[in-house]
């Protein structure tokens, strides 16, 4: 259903159908130059051996947050917040996510999602109606696999290409563990994301407690190698930085 067929008497209802996996009060790293909120929404269709919120991946859980509550802490920061950005798991999942964007619109809070781009038509849906975009590419579309434990590459670049075409402030960013995604693999990838148009990158690196693979090796590479790297990578992308 597009935005324009959401009869506003019901998008409060709509949007209470969103679940809550999580709550994040106030940050000031997750929207750039503002204070803001973050919602993490339960569900993800990846299984990422490096993911760290593996208490979000079920569609649903125990600890689930009401919209209700939600809401109305959103309406308790009003003045003190400035943006509310939704993040995961993996929003695009979830039908109620454009009517729960709108609502927070309506308090008067900027909005932003941290996504992987898993469903290009409800991410395509969402975008008019968000203020910045932190986007997620795991891999080139054929190594996708390997690190996700899905075929899914071509949708999330498919999502890619629509962000690059919205114009929506945004940032593409990449985790790195390097035995996933060894240096080689890495330069192919900075250089087919720089061909598609992405200008502001950013690399991740990997944290290896407590993630989904709880076998997975620490991330290492010598450190002459990983600064030989950054150093192409700043020359290639306007805007890259690490963290």
């Amino acid at each position: 259903m597009s935005s324009a067929c959401i009869p506003a008497t019901s998008e409060n209802d709509q949007a209470a159908a969103l679940r809550v996996g999580g709550l994040t009060p106030m940050t000031t790293i997750d929207f750039p130059d503002a204070l803001s909120a973050v919602i993490f929404t339960q569900g993800c269709n990846l299984r990422c051996q490096y993911c760290q919120n593996t208490h979000l991946l079920p569609t649903r859980s125990n600890e689930q947050l009401s919209w209700q509550d939600v809401e109305h802490f959103l309406q308790q920061r009003r003045g003190l917040l400035d943006a509310v950005v939704f993040s995961g798991g993996e929003p695009t999942l979830q039908k109620a996510l454009l009517p729960a964007i709108r609502s927070v619109r309506t308090l008067g809070f900027q909005t932003g999602m941290h996504t992987a781009g898993t469903s290009p038509s409800r991410f395509s849906q969402v975008l008019a109606h968000l203020d910045w975009v932190g986007f997620d590419i795991k891999a080139l579309p054929e190594d996708y696999r390997e690190i996700t434990g899905t075929a899914s590459g071509d949708a999330c670049w498919r999502s890619l290409d629509i962000l690059l075409d919205s114009g929506t402030n945004h940032e593409v960013r990449t985790t790195v563990h390097w035995q996933l995604l060894p240096p080689e693999k890495l330069i192919s990838l900075a250089e087919q994301l720089y061909q598609a148009g992405v200008r502001r990158f950013v690399l991740q690196n990997c944290r290896t407690q407590h993630c989904f693979n709880t076998d997975i090796s620490p991330s290492w590479l010598d450190e002459q190698q990983k600064q030989a790297i950054y150093r192409e990578l700043n020359a290639l992308f306007p805007e890259f930085s690490t963290r």
